[in-house]
């Protein structure tokens, strides 16, 4: 790969993981709705189980529009983690944001709330967690919002590794598709 091909790889993978960063925001917006209304809640799960389609989709059309049809398994592989480490990026800058200006609690609250209810209650004591729950709960409320972009950030990385590899299997193309007239 030349220098400048790795300059288009990373300018492409940019843009896209900039779009895929916004379906994460608006899935994380959805998540935090969804406390409240079960159907954004599934609005969010759905966007989430969506993005590595996306990403997949986004890479068909780098490699037929600025590849000429033809992408070997490593550049693919290459392009879908920046896509990926690039969108996580943005994601965890809004999850920082949120966490350190607006949130005030108001999630980790929610969570509690969900938990003492009637039917959490049931289920903490029907699986004996009581103490991990109450432990987990007061891990949750000693982190600082940066603790939460990091941890999202990680988790995105090592997904891109991981989704990375079928991604890119499935894309690479060696020849350009010849259609027919």
């Amino acid at each position: 790969m030349t220098p400048e091909e790795y300059k288009q790889l990373k300018a492409f993978a940019r843009q896209d993981g900039a779009l895929l960063s916004l379906l994460w925001i608006g899935a994380m917006i959805c998540y935090i709705q969804g406390l409240n209304s079960p159907i954004l809640g599934m609005i969010a799960m759905l966007l989430i189980v969506a993005s590595p389609f996306y990403a997949a989709n986004r890479l068909r059309k780098f490699r037929d529009n600025a590849r000429e049809g033809i992408i070997s398994f490593m550049r693919a592989y290459g392009y879908t983690v920046l896509t990926y480490f690039y969108g996580g990026l943005l994601l965890a800058v809004a999850i920082f944001a949120y966490f350190q200006f607006i949130d005030n609690g108001y999630l980790l609250s929610k969570l509690m709330d969900a938990l003492n209810t009637e039917e959490g209650q049931q289920v903490i004591k029907a699986y004996g967690m009581a103490d991990d729950i109450s432990q987990s709960m007061a891990e949750l409320a000693k982190m600082r919002p940066i603790d939460y972009a990091l941890n999202m950030l990680t988790v995105i990385i090592s997904t891109g590794f991981i989704l990375g590899l079928p991604t890119a299997a499935l894309m690479q193309r060696q020849t350009a598709k010849v259609e027919n007239q």
